[in-house]
């Protein structure tokens, strides 16, 4: 996947390299937050506790953050966000797509995440590339006392294969505005909080397009909802295809879908790799002159 890499990307991308995980203060303005804090407060009253000690039972957990806030686009497309990510994962995929976008509440209680690594929902070969990279985007102040992420710095990549390590973690700290770049093979978990305060948070994820996405997004963002976003959004939560010709409809890109002209009867058409085009294209050719 080709794209351009930003000067003020490559520093976190190099801190991402070397330690599997980094924080960029300040990068949304705190009035982007507060209003899509103000936006969630009803879901975040209503939503029940997740039920399993991984999600958490004293721990709220929910989706589909585009369709309940149009201020969410902000931190699923920021710039400096996705040209990180797209260097990250780019080398491996024809496109990244959207993996998740959850809102998350730890409240008062709640006893430390297990340490896990995101990548692990796909049970692929260990240490050879990255899967995804997710983005922590704090609703409230993230601190040691109040659940703030735990971090093991190091254990990300070819040492993500090792036995768990012996070193303590480091406590996410950071104010609303600031985010979080985890690998998906970095070891870390939320934080117990001893707090009386409930910690929110935002969690963006970004995977290669030629994933199964931990939220499916045709279900979380059906058409009828999808056609309103802008054309760039629809197509990092799955609008297109990823070549060769996965995620189609009808042998075509599903953005079709989104347009009113899709029918019943649509042809088909290649979606190809620039190689697999090539191969294609010769061999027909070749059918031609010995034909």
């Amino acid at each position: 996947m080709a794209h351009l890499l930003s000067v003020q990307a490559r520093p976190w991308i190099d801190m991402l390299h070397a330690k599997g995980a980094c924080i960029i203060p300040a990068l949304l303005p705190s009035e982007t937050i507060t209003a899509l804090a103000h936006d969630l407060e009803e879901d975040f009253a209503l939503t029940p506790f997740c039920r399993g000690h991984f999600y958490g039972e004293t721990t709220q957990r929910f989706g589909r953050l585009l369709s309940r806030s149009p201020h969410a686009a902000a931190l699923v497309q920021q710039r400096l966000i996705l040209d990180i990510v797209e260097a990250m994962l780019g080398p491996h995929c024809d496109t990244i797509q959207l993996n998740v976008a959850q809102a998350i509440a730890i409240h008062p209680g709640a006893p430390a995440q297990a340490p896990h690594r995101d990548q692990d929902m796909w049970r692929g070969p260990v240490g050879e590339i990255e899967y995804l990279v997710n983005v922590i985007w704090p609703l409230t102040l993230f601190n040691a006392d109040n659940g703030a992420t735990l971090v093991w710095p190091g254990s990300h990549g070819m040492a993500a294969r090792d036995p768990l390590p012996d070193a303590q973690p480091l406590a996410a700290e950071m104010t609303p505005g600031s985010a979080l770049i985890l690998l998906g093979s970095v070891l870390h978990g939320a934080g117990a909080n001893r707090s009386k305060d409930i910690r929110r948070g935002i969690v963006i994820g970004y995977s290669l397009g030629w994933l199964k996405p931990y939220e499916n997004p045709w279900l979380a963002y059906p058409p009828v909802v999808a056609r309103h976003f802008p054309s760039d959004l629809a197509a990092l939560i799955g609008y297109r295809q990823h070549r060769p010709n996965l995620g189609n409809f009808e042998g075509q890109c599903p953005s079709i879908l989104l347009t009113g002209d899709a029918n019943e009867r649509l042809g088909a058409i290649d979606a190809l790799l620039p190689d697999q085009k090539d191969m294609v294209d010769k061999h027909h050719a070749g059918q031609r002159v010995t034909g």
